[in-house]
C-alpha cells in the first residue's frame, strides 16, 4: 500500500445518493483477484457510452492519468455488496480518498484496509466542502483534518487503520514491522 500522510488533490463532486458497489464496478468485471487494472472499469456504466467510447462529461475521463483525486460523494456511498474490487477499482482509477456523509461499513473497512482513505463528515460539513470544491483540498491524515481554504473539518479514523495508512502497510505488514518485538516477547515468555 502507498502510505498516506497528506493528500492535496482536486475534488470531484459525485452528487448521486446511494451509490452501490455495482455502480462503482459492475459485477461482470469481477473475474479477477488482481488489484491492478480495475481502474478502467470504475463507474463503467456512467463512464462509457453505449458504443464503448468514453463519456466526455464523466469526471474520470477528464482526469489526467497521473493525477490523484478526492471524491466528494453524496450520502450512502459504497452500499450493496461487500466486493473488495470496489475500492481496488477506485484506487486504480486514481482516487485516493472518498468523503461522504455516510459510507457503508463494509466498503469503508475494505477501503481502509486497501489504502483508500474514506472519511465520514456531517451533512453541514459536506455542504461546506461542496461550496469549496472548485479548488483542490488537503486531507491531513496525521492531524485528522480536511482543509479547504479557510475551512478546517476535523475527522476521525479508527486508530489501527490510521496507523496502517500512515505507514503504508496492511494488517500483515503492520505485524511484520514488529517482528523483532514479537520474537523478543516470545523468547521472554518461553524463558
Amino acid at each position: 500500500m502507498k502510505a498516506i500522510r497528506s493528500i492535496s488533490a482536486p475534488v470531484h463532486v459525485l452528487d448521486i445518493t446511494n451509490i452501490d458497489t455495482d455502480q462503482i464496478i459492475p459485477a461482470r468485471f469481477l473475474t479477477t483477484t488482481a488489484r491492478e487494472g480495475l481502474g478502467k472499469f470504475a463507474f463503467n456504466d456512467w463512464r462509457y457510452q453505449v458504443d464503448g467510447s468514453p463519456n466526455p462529461d464523466f469526471f474520470l475521463n477528464r482526469l489526467p492519468a497521473d493525477q490523484s483525486l478526492i471524491l466528494l460523494a453524496a450520502d450512502n456511498f459504497g452500499c450493496g455488496s461487500s466486493r473488495e474490487h470496489a475500492p481496488w477499482a477506485l484506487l486504480d482509477a486514481g482516487i485516493r480518498a472518498v468523503i461522504s456523509t455516510r459510507i457503508a461499513d463494509i466498503f469503508r473497512n475494505n477501503s481502509l484496509k486497501n489504502g483508500l482513505l474514506s472519511i465520514v463528515v456531517t451533512p453541514e460539513q459536506w455542504q461546506a466542502l461542496h461550496a469549496r470544491a472548485a479548488a483542490p483540498l488537503t486531507i491531513d491524515l496525521q492531524a485528522e483534518e480536511i482543509r479547504a481554504g479557510d475551512l478546517t473539518v476535523p475527522f476521525k479514523i479508527d486508530g489501527f487503520a490510521r496507523a496502517c495508512l500512515l505507514d503504508g502497510v496492511d494488517e500483515l505488514g503492520y505485524l511484520l514491522q514488529r517482528a523483532e518485538l514479537i520474537s523478543a516477547f516470545e523468547t521472554r515468555r518461553a524463558a
